[in-house]
This record gives C-alpha cells, sequence and structure tokens, in this order.
C-alpha cells in the first residue's frame, strides 16, 4: 500500500507545521507509488500484457500502452463478454539496517523485520462504451489495516482528423494529477512502482506529487500526430464528509481551484522511443477548514524526459528522469501561525531511473532520489541543519514468471517476485538527524532490504 505522506515525514519534520501547510495528505499517498499492470486491459484488447507492459507484467508502458490510455481504456479485440474486473494482491518482507525508533514505528508491527500483506486492491478498468474506459482501484492496506477508493480515472475520449492528422482528444475526471499522464517519469507512475511501507520515504515532495485521492478533477488533454501531448486540468478539494466516505485523507480546502497543466513531445521510432515534457501545478491551499481566509501558495514547475529501447523485445532498456521545482507562499503558516521561519521556501525534486529487461522475463532497476529545499528549522524541526535534503539510490532485482502470452493462464495470472535495495546517503538535511525518540539517527541507519510478491489477475 502507498504509505501516507503524513506517515513518511511524521519522523522526520514538526508534523503539526506540515499538517498546517498541507493538511493531512491522502491515506495513501504517493511516497510509495505503487503503479498497476491491469489483466483486465490483456483480456479486453486480446493482447498479451507484454504489448502494453515492458518486463511481461508490470507499470512501465510500451508506445502501445501509451496510445491504449490516451485512448480512453477502450481498444478491443471487437468480442463481448469482457468483465472489466480485476484484483491484485502485494506481499513483502522488510528489514532496515537499524531498528527503527519508537517513535517512528509502524502500529501493530515491530521496530524491524515486518512481514506484510501491503495491499489488496480490485480495479474496475476497461471498456465501459465505444468512447468511455476507466481505471478505478479500492485497497485495503494490511499495514493501515484501512481501506481507500485511491485512484479513479474516468475517461471519454475519441479519434478525429486535425489538420489531416490524427489526433485523439479525451476528458478524463480523476483523483490525481499525475494519474492521468500516460509516461512513467512523474509520481504516479514513476519508478518505484512498488516500495516497502516500512521505508522510512524520500523525504518531502512538491504539492503536485502530495494530493492523490484527496482532490478531484477535469482534464482536457490531446495527442496530435501521435508526438504531441497536451493537457490542462482543474481541481478542487471534495468536502470532509466525501472525504471520509471513501478513507481519504484532506489535504486543506483550495482558495479558487488548483490548475494543472502538461506539455510533452513523443516520438515512435518502433526499435525504440522517447518523450520529453514539461509539467505545472498551482494552487492556494487552506489547510484550516474551520479558518478559511489566508492561503498558503504552492507553485510547482518541472522537466520531464523518458528514453526506451525496444528491439525485438529480448533486451530493453529504459531511462526516466524528472526534475521539479516548488515555490511555496506560507501566508497562513508564517504569516498567521508563526509555525514556520520563512514566508517563503522552496523545494527541488530529481529523480533518474534506467532499467534493464531480458526476455520479457528478468529486469534489473537503478535509481537515484535527491531532495533539497529551503532551510526552516520549524517546518522541518527533526533536521539537523533545518534543511529537508533527501538522497540516495535504489536497486531492484525481479523476475516474471507469469506475465507473457505463453504464461500459464495467461492472461489471467501475473506474477513478480522482487528483492529491493534503498540505499541513503543523506536524510531530512544530512547523514543524520533526531529520529521519532529524539535521539540522532544516521541516514544510512534507513538502508532497507525488501522481498516482494506482486501478483494480479
Amino acid at each position: 500500500m502507498r504509505a501516507s505522506l503524513a506517515k513518511r515525514l511524521s519522523g522526520s519534520l514538526n508534523w503539526r507545521a506540515v499538517r498546517r501547510l498541507l493538511g493531512a495528505t491522502t491515506l495513501f499517498g504517493l511516497s510509495a507509488s505503487l503503479a498497476h499492470a491491469v489483466p483486465s486491459y490483456a483480456r479486453q484488447t486480446g493482447a498479451e500484457c507484454a504489448a502494453c507492459h515492458v518486463g511481461g507484467f508490470g507499470p512501465q508502458l510500451t508506445p502501445y500502452g501509451i496510445k491504449f490510455k490516451i485512448g480512453g481504456y477502450t481498444d478491443s479485440d471487437g468480442k463481448d463478454g469482457k468483465l472489466p474486473l480485476s484484483a491484485m494482491l502485494v506481499a513483502n518482507a522488510t528489514r532496515t539496517s537499524k531498528n527503527v525508533a519508537d517513535g517512528d514505528k509502524v502500529e501493530h508491527f515491530d521496530n524491524n523485520n515486518n512481514v506484510a500483506m501491503q495491499e489488496a486492491s480490485v480495479f474496475l478498468a476497461g471498456r465501459l462504451a465505444d468512447n468511455i474506459g476507466t481505471f478505478i482501484q479500492s485497497t485495503y492496506s494490511g499495514v493501515e489495516r484501512k481501506w481507500a477508493l485511491d485512484q479513479v480515472d474516468l475517461r471519454y475520449a475519441r479519434s478525429l482528423q486535425l489538420g489531416g492528422k490524427e489526433t485523439t482528444v479525451g476528458l478524463s475526471l480523476n483523483s490525481n494529477p499525475t494519474l492521468t499522464d500516460p509516461f512513467n517519469t512523474l509520481g504516479q507512475w514513476r519508478f518505484p512502482y512498488t516500495t516497502s511501507d516500512f521505508n522510512t520515504g524520500f523525504g518531502p515532495s512538491p504539492l503536485v506529487e502530495s494530493l492523490g485521492g484527496s482532490v478531484a478533477g477535469a482534464n482536457a488533454y490531446a495527442f496530435f500526430d501521435n508526438s504531441i501531448y497536451a493537457e490542462l486540468g482543474l481541481y478542487n478539494t471534495p468536502s470532509k464528509t466525501a472525504l471520509n466516505m471513501v478513507n481519504a485523507g484532506d489535504a486543506g480546502k483550495f482558495k479558487g481551484v488548483g490548475t494543472y497543466w502538461r506539455l510533452a513531445y513523443f516520438k515512435d521510432m518502433k526499435r525504440d522511443n522517447f518523450s520529453v515534457g514539461l509539467i505545472g501545478f498551482n494552487a492556494d491551499v487552506q489547510p484550516d477548514r474551520a479558518d478559511l481566509g489566508t492561503a498558503n501558495k504552492y507553485r510547482d514547475i518541472g522537466v520531464d524526459a523518458s528514453y526506451q529501447f525496444l528491439g525485438n523485445r529480448q533486451h530493453i532498456v529504459t531511462l526516466n528522469t524528472s526534475y521539479i521545482k516548488e515555490w511555496q507562499k506560507l501566508n497562513y503558516t508564517f504569516g498567521r501561525l508563526g509555525e514556520a521561519d520563512n514566508l517563503k521556501n522552496s523545494l527541488n525534486q530529481f529523480r533518474l531511473a534506467a532499467s534493464y529487461h531480458y526476455n520479457q522475463t528478468w529486469g534489473l532497476t537503478a535509481g537515484i532520489f535527491d531532495t533539497r529545499g529551503s532551510a526552516d528549522s520549524t517546518v522541518y524541526e527533526k533536521s539537523l541543519n533545518g534543511r529537508p535534503t533527501t538522497s540516495g539510490y535504489m536497486l531492484q532485482a525481479d523476475v516474471t514468471p507469469w506475465g507473457k502470452e505463453s504464461s500459464w493462464l495467461a492472461p489471467y495470472a501475473n506474477v513478480r517476485l522482487g528483492v529491493q535495495y534503498t540505499g541513503y546517503s543523506k536524510y531530512m538535511g544530512g547523514t543524520s538527524y533526531t529520529d521519532g525518540d529524539g535521539n540522532e539517527r544516521r541516514a544510512k541507519d534507513n538502508n532497507t532490504l525488501m522481498l516482494f510478491l506482486w501478483t494480479s489477475i
């Protein structure tokens, strides 16, 4: 299950200040985003999972998968009787280099060496009508011991000719700004595609990547000549009653609406492909619904790029990277509450990942993460230098024995087994920080080894 941003930051920041900054974010936020390959899509199209996904079964999209998503999840083999239903289970075993402090321990679990059924999900995913398709996920967390309606993407899409070029236009009603993105470079869909809820996380995130499930948006998009992708979305926060109904966290109330925009260029050369893009998000957030009027302002802008070598599908190499900068003006947290050192702060997030897959079965992935920002010892209370600096690397090896056309019970049986290691060079400011018990802890004490089983039907 995706660990919440609240959980991810609570051991490292002044949580009262963070709550005032962002409100309590979603129950299942993006600190450890888990992306999905949904077998109901394979049954709908009659294509094997590997047609859409790198590695046989998994989240990375091929050009066909990108176009399937942009097309509203509606492509099919023309045969009736396909139910747009799938299910998924993820279990893992996690060990950190040093036992976590009692103040940072996950409720119901030990300070170290934990085994969990991390999440069990059901999906309504597939074609509902000629031009309408959906990706909706409801998840029970075996770690949080709660369920949530954590992903909603309902689409209308159609193809037309624009200037003599094939163009797909669409509308998405969704619950997360980066959920709609067709590339593997942004929050919801980038590596790591799964990580442990017992992992300490990757430091603070820009607002655009911290809102999963706590907002509702309407996005219009277009894909021109199979090359230029443009998207514009308007977001608002549902009522507290609506959020409670689906067990979503409360990010506070937007003052006006949040605006999301995306522009990318994609080139498919058959044997390989690449994309370059821009992303932006603006929102004014009133953290306390009982004290409206003054809002914190967030302005995010980023760049991203990807490259994918497919060849004859025996050897596949991918590269994905992104950089997002956030400007914060804390009118409420600093000006009204005095719970920040600065009126203006900034946050910078960089990610890079490279993967290799052999014969749609064996995979190796390496990634680096780096988050930096303004010094603010009140907001980042447990940072020894007042900064949020968090950096390190991730290594993953996995095998997908079932998830290809020739697999047993394809496309119903999909299984991935893997081992993942996360190493920290800095955490919340430097090589050391203050843990949940008030003691100094080294960043490398959080190094995490995880074994996981990921299956879906």
